[in-house]
């Protein structure tokens, strides 16, 4: 190790600063690019030490847990809180355009889709049971070392106001000091707790926990690795006005505000198409929209998201024929005959996307189409099997639901 004077050039696709030497990229987190900066240098990471010429795009944090001086260690939730609006904006894009300039795609892509703080309704805290209490944060990056937290500007006000009312309710359902995971949900009926990596959990915990529960408000359900464990009340999220009570863990969009532009631009792009596949439909974000202008067909591999979109849509009054099918279409993709009865198709699948099912789209020649991603990677891969086959990209328009983090969601539209 070594330490060096560094001017950092750009920054690269995890928000990290990126200095170039005779060494090769030295990649150094909270650094923006023109800065000169002394860092501790192992290999091809540097540690920031002091900065010897700020940027002028650089702004005081907005938690007092975000940085190299994070109080009680650097929380590892945010990578980009020191960045200004303007550059960090830009490097969410130019995410999305990089991508697809890699596979030779040039289309217009749309200014981005800006989050704002306290939006995330939903959020992922670490815990682990400590002699006196129960540690509740966030990983630090690239460790296990948990960071607890007692704000987080990113997540919305009802979570981060009933953080000790989540970490009574790990403390009752911790088995040993081993870390767990523990996924809230704010729901319009409450808050719905998803916890995961508890082994051993028996009567006693579940005793525990039902009762810590039943002592609280304003907590709807608490699940350990799928299975509910008490549930005062159904929690219900709203899909375009569809009630849906989500299974436990199951998928949601992060934000409400990000969800509702996605569907936004799904809907105006489908237009007046009569038939519709939503392909990875997950609990019905997009085809329970749909529903109220034209017959959906949903497909979704996991089995419990499913079942809650086919309950509401069966007991939602003015929603348009929807049907669901149970299928891996990763590895049982629909094939391009079964596609050819629909005017549109919309898919919107985990990061590794949908290139399988993309090689069938393309053979299908259905004219509209609308992908949705949350990997800017394997979307260009994907758009780039349907264009190769005389599809044309009308619109990207890239959307932030990770605030001051290197992920960015995009929807892409395309017609043949």
């Amino acid at each position: 190790m070594s330490t060096q004077t560094l001017t950092i050039a750009r920054l690269g696709a995890q928000g990290d600063g990126i200095a170039e030497t005779e060494a090769g990229p030295v990649y150094a987190p909270f650094t923006l690019p023109g800065e000169s900066a002394a860092l501790a240098v192992n290999k091809s990471q540097g540690t920031l030490i002091s900065l010897r010429e700020a940027s002028p795009d650089r702004v005081e944090p907005h938690c007092r847990h975000f940085g190299p001086d994070g109080q009680n260690g650097t929380c590892g939730g945010c990578t980009l809180q020191h960045a200004a609006n303007g550059l960090y904006q830009t490097f969410k894009r130019d995410l999305v355009i990089n991508a697809l300039k890699s596979k030779g795609l040039k289309p217009d892509v749309a200014p981005l889709i800006t989050a704002q703080p306290g939006e995330r309704r939903r959020a992922v805290f670490t815990a682990r049971k400590t002699e006196k209490d129960l540690l509740l944060g966030f990983n630090q990056a690239e460790s296990h070392h948990i960071v607890a937290i007692s704000e987080c500007p990113v997540t919305s006000p009802g979570i981060v106001s009933r953080l000790a009312t989540i970490g009574k309710i790990g403390a009752a359902m911790a088995v040993n000091a081993e870390p767990f995971r523990i996924t809230v949900l704010e729901t319009l009926s409450g808050l719905d707790l998803s916890v995961d990596g508890i082994k051993g959990f028996g009567d006693r915990e579940r005793r525990r926990t039902v009762e810590t529960v039943l002592g609280e408000r304003g907590i709807a359900r608490v699940s350990l690795n799928g299975e509910i464990i008490v549930e005062p009340t159904k929690p219900v999220i709203e899909f375009g006005g569809v009630s849906v009570s989500p299974p436990p863990g199951g998928f949601t969009q992060a934000t409400l505000a990000a969800e509702e532009a996605m569907a936004a631009l799904v809907l105006d792009h489908i237009g007046k198409a009569k038939r519709v596949a939503d392909l990875f439909a997950g609990s019905g974000t997009f085809a329970l929209r749909i529903a109220r202008k034209a017959r959906v067909h949903a497909v979704e591999g996991e089995d419990k998201a499913l079942k809650a979109l086919d309950f509401s849509a069966r007991n939602t009054q003015g929603l348009k024929p929807v049907t669901i099918e149970k299928r891996d279409l990763f590895r049982r993709p629909l094939m391009a005959q079964e596609l050819k009865v629909y005017d549109a198709i919309v898919f919107d699948p985990p990061r590794a996307g949908a290139d399988v099912q993309c090689q069938e789209i393309a053979r299908s020649g259905v004219k509209k189409i609308v992908a949705v991603s949350c990997n800017p990677t394997t979307l260009a891969r994907d758009l780039a099997i349907l264009v190769a086959a005389g599809y044309r990209i009308t619109s990207v328009t890239p959307i932030d639901q990770f605030l001051w983090s290197a992920h960015v969601e995009a929807v892409a539209t395309l017609e043949k």
